[in-house]
């Protein structure tokens, strides 16, 4: 129990916490509006117009109430203790409700220990006024039940969203370790070659010293690619298991994912300009080519082709894959998926971008923008 309630105090805030938006104001605005037009249309209000000005006074700290939840509870709570004390058993402005707003802050919003200090003041609110008999025992129990309510629902939305995070955050590492995995066995290759380069070059060196010069220049060349290609595995994250090598498919391969038959929808791929890349950006088009049409295969409703376009500048390289589907439901709750957040990452990793969404006629459409170098 100890290490639980330690667990509760030292629970940091969220990471992502909002800023202040235009709906915020809305919201103060509506509140004010409420509570003046409930104290000018209620005659049976005790000190209508104190309560009206506590209201409108306490309505600021629902801007507060994501950045700095504990202190907006504090000020609400402690400050609208001032209607009983005046108003006595009531009747109390309804707009008083919004406090519910800051308990559900409090514990969507605030760390640990913040949550703790913050439900004390919560619960002091609801005893005191039931030990001065300004509120009786069922009144106080369905205020208990009902802040209880709400501060279980800023609770769940809070660690679902934690969970969200952490899903994301795998698929983000997945991708990562993919790519790296592509990198290394790039490396490898190059690697291999150089040996095989300088053993070819020593046997011949005495005899035929042009070739071994060739030979050497190979070797510049490869040990300069494979230079590049170490730096780009900085920018990955990968965990340090052993995975197995795998060769790493480049751009020729794309016939590969090329059908004029058979289920589902045909694939088309057409290549143009210069497309010797270097193989980090070349294994990146092709498997951001398969999920591609991996998706539109799965979800592109009545499609009847696929096609892959590959454009290389000077610059960098385009991808754009299309299919000829209708819209679909499905396919748009798929389209903030997993699979399309890896592409996403995939691409910016080597300083590229990528979009996804309705083509301009009808269908589906990817889009990948890679710079020809790879990352800088």
């Amino acid at each position: 129990m100890r290490d639980l309630l330690r667990s509760v105090w030292d629970e940091p805030r969220p990471a992502d916490v909002p800023g202040r938006v235009w709906r915020d104001w809305v919201l103060l605005v509506a509140l004010v509006v409420v509570a003046v037009l409930e104290g000018a249309l209620r005659p049976e209000l005790r000190w209508p117009i104190v309560q009206v000005l506590v209201m409108v006074a306490l309505a600021p700290t629902l801007m507060w109430r994501r950045t700095r939840p504990l202190l907006a509870v504090t000020i609400a709570f402690v400050g609208s203790s001032v209607v009983p004390a005046l108003a006595g058993r009531g009747p109390w402005l309804n707009a008083l409700a919004f406090l519910l707003i800051l308990v559900y802050a409090l514990f969507r919003w605030g760390s640990g220990r913040e949550i703790v200090i913050g439900s004390a003041i919560i619960l002091g609110k609801l005893c005191v006024p039931a030990t001065l008999g300004y509120l009786s025992v069922s009144e106080t129990v369905t205020g208990t039940a009902v802040v209880s309510a709400v501060a279980a629902v800023g609770t769940a939305v809070r660690y679902r969203a934690a969970v969200r995070m952490r899903e994301l955050d795998q698929a983000k590492l997945l991708e990562r370790e993919r790519l790296a995995r592509d990198l290394h066995d790039t490396v490898a290759h190059h690697v291999s070659a150089i040996a095989i380069r300088a053993q070819a070059g020593l046997a011949v060196a005495a005899s035929q010293p042009e070739v071994a010069v060739d030979a050497l220049r190979v070797i510049e060349a490869e040990a300069a690619r494979t230079l590049a290609e170490m730096r780009a595995m900085v920018h990955t994250l990968r965990r340090h298991d052993p995975v197995a090598l795998e060769s790493c498919p480049l751009i020729r391969d794309l016939e590969r994912l090329a059908i004029r038959s058979g289920a589902g929808p045909s694939v088309d791929v057409e290549l143009v300009g210069d497309l010797d890349l270097p193989p980090p950006v070349a294994t990146a088009i092709y498997r951001l080519a398969q999920e591609s049409v991996t998706n539109a295969r799965r979800h592109a409703r009545h499609a009847t082709r696929v096609k892959i376009l590959v454009l290389a500048e000077d610059t960098a390289v385009h991808l754009i894959v299309s299919d000829d589907g209708h819209a679909s439901p499905m396919r748009t709750a798929t389209s903030t998926g997993y699979g399309l957040i890896g592409m996403t990452e995939r691409a910016g990793l080597l300083g590229g971008t990528l979009r996804a969404g309705p083509g301009p006629d009808r269908g589906w459409r990817v889009t990948a923008t890679l710079p020809r170098t790879g990352p800088a």
